[in-house]
């Protein structure tokens, strides 16, 4: 007797263990777990990005196909399996909300490979990456309104900000009055505009214009972020 027969026959369960189909279905999980890894490190974005999070998005859809496959149907394995998992509790805080979908994904795909539905896993998998992809690489979901801040003072009678506005509209598409806020200890008033530039090249054009118009001081500009979460 071989040492391969002699394993094989050392598992005594309800049915005979199908160890090509196991093979296969690991391999696939871990094949799988590592396209949805790097799909995860091509699109992630924000600050909670962690080595040990892209570790377990391969190593966890082999553990649950390995899981799949040792219940087999089988009632009493399947809550022996509920026994232990509620001994071994698992208190891993996400904070990115996407980091939610890509665990549900692998544990999923590991269900598929493991169970031995390996054209679902294999179909699940590309439509999933190519999604992922899609959402990455269109932006979609975040709201690009204005590029810049533009903070400056005052001097004149508010009535005459109709100059400043004339002035953002030549260099805007879309210039907002953000705050007035009269200033403490000087004459003049705060005044914050949110704008949309035709050409961002043009900056620092704008910028040069504003204090070159009389009653203005003080302009700074802030890089306006997209309105996104991340």
């Amino acid at each position: 007797m071989s040492f391969f027969d002699g394993l094989s026959s050392g598992d005594y369960g309800m049915a005979p263990t199908n160890f090509p189909a196991l093979v296969l279905g690991l391999l696939l999980a871990f094949a799988g777990g590592h396209v949805l890894a790097w799909v995860y490190m091509a699109t992630h974005s924000g600050l909670s990005y962690s080595r040990s999070f892209v570790k377990s998005l391969i190593v966890m859809p082999v553990v649950v196909a390995l899981v799949m496959h040792v219940l087999s149907n089988n009632i009493i394995t399947a809550f022996g399996m509920m026994a232990v998992f509620t001994i071994v509790r698992f208190r891993n805080m996400l904070r990115d909300t996407l980091d939610t979908t890509y665990v549900l994904l692998v544990l999923v795909l590991g269900m598929a490979a493991g169970s031995q539905k390996f054209a679902s896993a294999l179909v699940g998998l590309a439509v999933m990456a190519g999604a992922l992809l899609y959402l990455w690489a269109t932006a979609f979901g975040s709201r690009h309104r204005y590029d810049l801040i533009v903070n400056l003072n005052w001097g004149r009678p508010l009535a005459d900000l109709a100059e400043v506005s004339r002035l953002l509209a030549r260099h805007a598409r879309r210039a907002h009055c953000a705050s007035q806020r009269a200033s403490e200890g000087y004459l003049g008033t705060d005044v914050s505009y949110w704008v949309l530039l035709r050409d961002p090249r043009r900056v620092d054009d704008l910028l040069t214009e504003l204090r070159a118009l009389q009653g203005v001081s003080r302009v700074t500009s802030i890089q306006a972020e997209e309105e996104s979460e991340v």
